[in-house]
């Protein structure tokens, strides 16, 4: 069985993929095991659009990453061994520490950001 601190390592590696991001974003929560991003204000949707977040629930660790749902074509360029940790649309869970998936989920974040830059609220 996975412990709570295992969780908390997970969390903090997961937490770094959004780290590099937080000069360009704003950072909504930093918190101990809740951290999250938003972007740039939406004259469409008249609101900042969040970009994701990572947080250690009861059962795993969530990972969050809102370019999926707003651009179909990264929704459907997603990687194989990541579609499979997949809960929704935009939501991956993990229950153990992988390195290789997490460097992916690291890579798979960085175009989703570059995109997110790039498109803006163009859905």
């Amino acid at each position: 069985m996975t412990s709570t601190n295992d969780f908390k390592i997970i969390f903090d590696r997961l937490k770094e993929n959004f780290n590099k991001y937080d000069k360009e974003l704003n950072v909504l929560k930093d918190e101990k095991e809740n951290y999250s991003l938003e972007g740039f204000f939406s004259e469409r949707f008249k609101k900042n659009l969040w970009f994701g977040g990572v947080e250690v629930k009861k059962n795993y660790v969530s990972y969050h990453l809102m370019p999926i749902y707003m651009y179909k074509d990264i929704a459907e360029n997603i990687p194989e061994n990541l579609k499979k940790h997949m809960q929704g649309k935009s939501c991956f869970n993990f229950k153990s520490y992988d390195e290789n998936l997490f460097a992916e989920m690291e890579k798979f974040t960085d175009l989703c950001f570059r995109e997110f830059k790039k498109r803006g609220d163009k859905i």
